[in-house]
């Protein structure tokens, strides 16, 4: 079948390459792709957050199935319009994207689902939310309500930082997405990710991991995107696993079933663990990056067969097969990032890093310029890999890290230092 699939990153480097080893799959366009991406698959020029842009596309290109990675085209419709010219897509509605599309539907979506979560309250304007920060002190979180690539949450754990949030959002360093801030009660325990595929009945888990999203080693300084991964969490053992399950998963489906907008695609749950019970951090509408990284090296080629069991909706027929093993990635950035940084630096040694089903350097941000290697965005690369341990997983990765050749970038060099001890 042709399969086209929409984003430019790591994770969609790593569902391209578990997709590719499918032999379901003839034909795989990405769009736009990265140069790490043209080595697996087509990479084309389309605007993938212009819904009848896609469609258009798909049916030029006489695709089969479309796969949606980042949050953007899921927010500006692109299943629904693909869904109504009758392609077979695999990410959620509008109207279901919601869940990560704004925080303050999330948390109306768990008080009536009674999912546990942390206390909240919503603002559009400045000085009630200062108010509220004001009565309630810190440590507390501030978000930007709407999309943010990821970077709309302050931990804050001073009242000032808390208030100087607030400005920023207001003051438009989110843009529109910080047109409305929630602040919500600052939850202490382990986070862990938790990521299932539901066809709006169905679900089915498919995977934990933990990420690391702070800059600097220890889980110090600003976040990020997340500058390393690993999976399985050791902490979401059976218990937490069917906990986050009952309590929080699916009753958050079954109340978007009961509103008429049932959830398709992956649903990516950040939890907060304390003493062996689950809350809700925060939903994701798709696969965590780098989070995406760690579960396609450790699932391969069944991904394309779970993905169409939830587009055609029989998911209830799926079975995940896991290999009994560990995955961990590390995240090659731009010196800088997550503020200010510089693109175009040349990169060296990839010819030479192996490619096999332990080892992968996936692309986030590169291009080809004049031959030669270039970074293009803040997260450059994911050398990931895994192992019958964690310990090994961990040492193949750094080695990948290693072999490369880039004054310009920086990595984390503790990234599974919770669960290695």
């Amino acid at each position: 079948m042709n399969i086209l699939l929409l984003g430019a990153g790591g994770r969609e480097h790593a569902l391209a390459w578990a997709i590719k080893q499918n032999p379901k799959c003839d034909r795989l366009i990405v769009a736009p792709g990265n140069a790490g991406i043209a080595a697996v698959a087509e990479c084309a020029d389309l605007d993938i957050v212009d819904p009848g842009a896609v469609v258009q596309f798909a049916t030029d290109m006489a695709v089969d199935f479309v796969v949606i990675g980042p949050e953007a085209p899921l927010a500006a419709g692109v299943a629904d319009e693909l869904d109504a010219a009758g392609i077979l897509v695999f990410g959620p509605s509008q109207a279901a994207a919601q869940l990560e599309a704004s925080k303050r539907f999330t948390k109306e979506v768990c008080d009536a689902a009674s999912a546990p979560t942390a206390a909240w309250a919503r603002f559009d304007a400045a000085e009630p939310a200062k108010a509220y920060l004001r009565e309630h002190g810190a440590p507390i979180v501030v978000k930007a309500d709407g999309l943010a690539a990821g970077k709309g949450v302050i931990v804050a754990e001073t009242l000032d930082q808390a208030l100087d949030a607030v400005d920023d959002m207001f003051g438009g360093e989110f843009g529109a997405a910080g047109a409305e801030v929630v602040i919500e009660e600052f939850m202490t325990g382990e986070e862990a990710s938790f990521f299932v595929l539901c066809d709006g009945e169905t679900v089915l888990p498919i995977g934990t991991a933990q990420d690391h999203k702070r800059v600097g080693e220890g889980d110090t300084g600003p976040n990020t995107g997340g500058m390393g991964a690993y999976s399985p969490a050791p902490i979401m053992d059976d218990a937490v696993t069917q906990a986050a399950l009952d309590q929080i998963i699916r009753p958050t489906m079954a109340e978007m079933a009961r509103r008429g907008t049932p959830y398709k695609g992956v649903l990516y749950a950040g939890l907060m663990i304390e003493n062996g019970q689950p809350r809700l951090v925060e939903y994701n509408a798709r696969f965590g990056d780098p989070e995406c990284q760690v579960l396609m090296l450790r699932l391969g080629g069944q991904i394309l067969d779970l993905l169409l069991a939830v587009a055609e909706g029989r998911l209830s027929e799926a079975r995940v097969n896991w290999a009994d093993d560990h995955a961990l990635t590390v995240v090659l950035a731009a010196q800088g990032y997550p503020g200010a940084y510089r693109k175009g630096a040349e990169i060296r040694g990839l010819d030479a890093l192996p490619e096999t089903s332990s080892e992968m350097t996936f692309h986030a941000g590169t291009a080809m310029r004049e031959g030669a290697l270039v970074a293009t965005g803040g997260r450059v690369l994911n050398c990931t890999a895994r192992g019958a341990t964690l310990t090994e997983a961990r040492d193949r990765a750094y080695a990948l890290v290693d072999a490369i050749e880039w004054p310009e970038g920086f990595c984390r060099r503790d990234i599974g230092w919770r669960a290695l001890g």
